[in-house]
Parts: structure tokens; sequence; C-alpha cells
């Protein structure tokens, strides 16, 4: 897949997604397959200019959003990209997040996020973002946050609720599980599973089917259901605040580290350690004598 020239396309300087066109359909794809097509700031940022360029475009019904290769959708925030940053900078990197996710639910425009291999952590927050998923049998969806030293407010904790009931949502939060494709399906956080080999063409019956009916009657439908989620805006916002304040912590710096060294962090430990800069308690009268 290459980029495909268009009038005015912004995509020359696009280093981390691929963009293209195709009968009225735009398709995305994070194109970083060698690491899993995980997220790094410039990743949303290109994200971000490459949905509001195709809902600024009238030759675009629905848009598509992918990730190169078979191994995964994304597979979340790039760690590597975390390790040593600031609260400053987190709260920056934050905003570009949520912006991507407004402009997916504003965009006017039916979008389905088109799955293979892993969809977890942002990722998984990614496919959340979109109307509709379709997912290759080969799909694998989780949350990563807590094992990371993060927590997932772009949507886990306000959007996954609201599809798997929070009984699912929580123990995805809680212990990071992984559902299959199928698995994913049961629990309608997927609209459908097809054969890997099968996947853009099922996606694209399926923007096919979109696009012969109204597009404005669309826009509307999807601005009125998106009014619910809409009101937790205020969660979005404290969450990337909150967030923020975890660059540079210790478990934010264990999780990061464990993931680098490919081990398990331990946050149990952590939880044995004073914080720093703990005053010692007062020595009781018998510990004096």
């Amino acid at each position: 897949m290459v980029n495909s020239p268009l009038p005015d396309d912004p995509s020359a300087a696009w280093e981390d997604i691929l963009y293209r066109e195709d009968d009225f359909v735009a398709w995305i794809t994070i194109n970083r397959p060698e690491v899993l097509n995980a997220l790094r700031t410039r990743t949303y940022v290109e994200l971000t200019e490459a949905v509001e360029y195709a809902a600024d475009r009238p030759e675009v019904g629905v848009i598509v959003l992918t990730g190169a290769g078979d191994r995964a959708f994304s597979s979340g925030g790039d760690v590597r990209d975390q390790k040593g940053r600031t609260q400053a900078e987190g709260r920056a990197h934050l905003r570009r997040v949520l912006a991507l996710g407004n402009s997916l639910r504003n965009c006017g425009k039916p979008t389905i996020a088109a799955v293979r291999g892993y969809c977890v952590g942002g990722g998984h927050e990614l496919h959340l973002m979109c109307d509709l998923t379709v997912s290759a049998d080969t799909g694998k969806f989780g949350q990563t946050g807590p094992r990371v030293g993060m927590v997932p407010i772009w949507g886990a904790t306000e959007i996954l609720p609201r599809i798997v009931g929070e009984k699912v949502a929580r123990e995805m939060l809680y212990t990071t599980c992984f559902f299959s494709a199928e698995e994913a399906l049961a629990k309608g956080l997927v609209n459908r599973v097809v054969p890997s080999e099968k996947l853009e063409d099922e996606v694209r019956v399926l923007c096919d089917r979109i696009l012969e009916h109204s597009a404005q009657s669309l826009r509307v439908a999807k601005l009125s259901m998106n009014y619910a989620v809409d009101e937790m805006w205020p969660a979005f916002t404290h969450g990337a605040e909150l967030i923020s304040m975890f660059y540079g912590s210790p478990e934010q710096l264990e999780g990061a580290t464990a993931f680098a060294e490919k081990r398990k962090p331990d946050y149990r430990g952590l939880r044995l350690r004073p914080p720093a800069g703990a005053e010692p308690e007062p020595a009781t009268p018998e510990e004096t004598r």
C-alpha cells in the first residue's frame, strides 16, 4: 500500500501513517509494523490530520482505520516514547491524544476499525473511538495500562463499560486480560469476525452498504448517538490531567523499564517501599529505652 496523490494531499509529510482513497472510502493505515504499530505522539498527530482531511472531503463517505502487517492493529502507546517524559510533556502528548478522539467522534462520517492481531492498550481505545469494528479471526483485544504503570482514560474507563458492561470492563482494566476475536464478538466489543485474508473485502462490503444511505442522515445519527459519551468529556480531560502526573513516578518508571527489559514489573515491591521524602514514624517510648 502506498500513499496516493490527491489534491492538496498532506500525506507527503506523514511518516507514521499511509492514506489512500478508494471509491468514497478513506483508508488510514498505521504504518509502524516493526513496533506492532505502537502509537507515539507523532502518530496521534498524523492520524488526527488524516481524519480531519477525510472529514472535509465530500469524496469520502466512510473512514477506515487499520494497521500495517498481520501482527497488530496497534499494540498501544509506544512505551519507549514515554520513558523520560516529564509531566509537561505528558500534558502536551495527551492533548494530542484527546484531539484524535474528538476528530474521530465529530468527523460526521462513519468510522470503522479493521483489526488484525493485537488491538491492545491505546490501540484498543482507538478502536473504541470508531463507530464499528470488524476483526480478523486473529484479533486480540485488551487493555494494558496498569501493567505499565498507566491508566486507560482515553475511552476504556468511559466508553468500554457502555459496550461490554461494568463487570467485564473492570476485569479488563484490573487484570489486563486479553480476549480473542470470538470472545470479543460474544461480548459485543466488535461487530463481526472474518477470516484474516478476507478482512479488507468484508470491510469494503460493509462500507458499500453504508454508502447506499443518506450522508446527512448518517451524520445526524452519529451525532445523536454520541450524546451520552459527549457528556462524559470532563472524564477525558480530567483523566488526562491526572495521568500527566504519572510521568516520572516510581510506578510509571518501573512499568516502562520492565517493558523495555521484557520482564514483569515489580509493583509489589513498590507497595512495600515508603514514598520518597516520607518522614519515619516517631519512636514509641518502649523503642527509646
